[in-house]
């Protein structure tokens, strides 16, 4: 009888190509709610440390008791609502039926793209008055804000506006036009969060590296590093499932059910840093929030919030965090 193993390597997320952009584009959002709010958001990933909680999980083995969780730790410094726009879905997808923008955006946003000029009164007026399926909100990260990342570049996307009625949702975006959306209007402590972001980049890697399949024995004639068949004759094709070279890691993911554990507005009054900094990243200045787990992507990754889309799980109405570790890092 034949040998049977499982397979080396997973195929879930095949093929593992490298991402388009750092920056991920969120095409499926999670069903309307009733009242008007922003179902997105991003932030720049600081780091990971541990905290000392009350463990919420009722069906864990320890439940009820103190125990020690991995945390990382997001800056979220508040974006700015540069303009906004209604989409009809038509039969070959979705068109822009009316779009505004809003008045007196930072400097920096020049380095993005061409200057916007503020949308007349009548503009206003008639994108109060059009009729769609959605409302988006565009709106750039701030930058200049944290000093974490090199770059002075905003990032510009769109965030779709949920509610119930449509008019609810237009006037809640007239309404933000050219202000400032601060990270809690997402998420609340105890919540649920999707992250979707680009994990770290490899490179190109080879057949071991890449799949974990076995080196070849001591005595092949040709490599070790390499595996041994490409499949049989018939099909004459390489299938997919074969493991071979490629690229490994900065890969588009998303993760799903991140639980928030603490909203901080303000990082200076409420410290977060640890002695020495964050590694590759520094101080954190501005507010963060700090999510339960581990999450794709190095230090200074841009990584973008949504509301869960898989919402069978009950948010916690406090998180009981007894202690956040802020010892060095650096290994001191």
């Amino acid at each position: 009888m034949a040998r049977h193993r499982p397979r080396r390597g997973s195929l879930a997320y095949s093929p593992r190509s490298r991402a388009a952009r750092p920056l991920p584009r969120i095409r499926s959002w999670a069903t309307t709610a009733k009242a008007p709010s922003i179902e997105g958001f991003a932030g720049f990933k600081v780091g990971m440390t541990h905290a000392f909680m009350v463990d919420y999980r009722k069906r864990s083995t320890t439940a009820g008791q103190e125990v020690s969780v991995p945390v990382t730790v997001v800056e979220v410094p508040p974006l700015r609502v540069a303009g906004a726009r209604i989409y009809g879905r038509e039969p070959y997808g979705q068109r822009v039926v009316s779009e505004v923008w809003g008045p007196d955006p930072i400097e920096e946003l020049a380095r993005r793209l061409p200057a916007h000029p503020a949308s007349p009164p009548e503009r206003l007026d008639a994108f109060g008055h059009a009729h769609g399926d959605e409302v988006r909100l565009m709106v750039y990260t701030q930058p200049h804000l944290i000093t974490g990342i090199g770059s002075k570049t905003p990032a510009l996307f769109e965030v779709r506006v949920a509610g119930e009625k449509f008019d609810d949702r237009r006037a809640f975006a007239l309404a933000h036009l050219g202000k400032e959306v601060p990270a809690e209007q997402l998420a609340k402590e105890g919540e649920f969060v999707d992250v979707v972001g680009v994990t770290k980049g490899f490179g190109f890697q080879g057949h071991i590296q890449r799949w974990g399949v076995k080196l070849q024995p001591r005595k092949n004639s040709k490599h070790r590093r390499m595996i041994g068949t490409l499949g049989p004759h018939n099909p004459s094709f390489v299938t997919y499932r074969i493991p071979q070279a490629g690229q490994q890691g900065y890969h588009r993911r998303t993760q799903f059910n991140m639980r928030v554990l603490r909203v901080v507005k303000d990082a200076r009054a409420d410290p977060l840093t640890p002695s020495g900094g964050f590694p590759h990243y520094g101080e954190v200045r501005t507010a963060a929030i700090l999510l339960h787990g581990s999450l794709p992507g190095p230090a200074k990754r841009l990584l973008r919030f949504r509301t869960p889309l898989r919402s069978q799980r009950v948010a916690v109405e406090k998180v009981d965090l007894r202690y956040l570790s802020t010892r060095s890092k650096q290994g001191a």
